[in-house]
């Protein structure tokens, strides 16, 4: 997995940065066909916000959080991301599933 982190309005420290990665990487051990991911940070006011795009096999998955807390906002992109990629992964291994059961229901 690819991970590049981005600042608007904000340094992104080396401590940032780990923080960042060591939430990717619960992630990644969901599902591990992640190939890139570009993490955005940026303040606006008092609000610290987050987005990411993680590239996937057959697409892009993107969300954003916002905070009073740059920390907390990573965490609650973190927590949209995982429920993004466990919801794809559940939508692939379902796809299998249901078309290889309907082949044994049909008769003949």
């Amino acid at each position: 997995m690819q991970l590049s982190v981005t600042g608007h309005h904000v340094e992104i420290t080396d401590s940032l940065r780990d923080y960042v990665q060591e939430k990717l990487e619960r992630i990644q051990r969901h599902f591990d066909q992640i190939t890139n991911v570009h993490v955005i940070l940026s303040v606006e006011k008092l609000v610290h916000k987050a987005e990411a795009t993680l590239h996937i096999p057959g697409g892009n998955l993107f969300a954003e959080a916002d905070n009073d807390d740059m920390y907390a906002a990573i965490d609650a992109l973190s927590d949209k991301l995982d429920r993004q990629v466990r919801k794809h992964k559940e939508k692939l291994t379902d796809h299998h599933r249901n078309e290889g059961g309907l082949k044994s229901q049909q008769p003949g």
